[in-house]
């Protein structure tokens, strides 16, 4: 038992495990801000150009709501104005996703095209250099 937490450890330690994990919490406020945005300051654009709709009230009534002195059963509604907000939501995130992996890409193809610098020579191609300098030398 403890070589299986030992090894549970060494397994959720290493970077990409970390990394992954910072990755998912900054998704998910990043999620949350699209979302906001989407439900608060576009969505309510959208729905004044096009006549003042109000999307996350769009449903449709299957059933409707019955009141009696006893108990009160809500409505049975299909809130199809909820899926064309999470619809947006998905566009605005996968665009600014989009965004991100193009820029990270230009970013990565820069540093590739940059060309190294040549290694210096090794000292066994010094010493060959100077024995053929030599030689020249010798010869004229």
């Amino acid at each position: 038992m403890k070589k299986f937490f030992q090894e549970f450890k060494t397994f959720a330690m290493r970077g990409n495990v970390m990394d992954m994990a910072v990755g998912i919490i900054i998704g998910a406020a990043f999620g949350k801000i699209v979302s906001s945005l989407v439900a608060d300051v576009i969505m309510p654009c959208i729905g004044l150009l096009v006549g003042g709709i109000n999307f996350p009230d769009l449903h449709i009534t299957l059933k409707q709501a019955v009141i009696t002195a006893e108990e009160t059963i809500p409505a049975v509604t299909l809130n199809y104005g909820a899926l064309i907000q999470v619809v947006f939501d998905f566009i605005i995130i996968a665009f600014c996703i989009f965004l991100m992996i193009k820029a990270i890409n230009r970013l990565s193809k820069k540093k590739e095209e940059a060309p190294a610098d040549p290694p210096p020579p090794s000292d066994e191609v010094k010493l060959l250099t100077e024995i053929r300098d030599a030689l020249k030398e010798k010869k004229s």
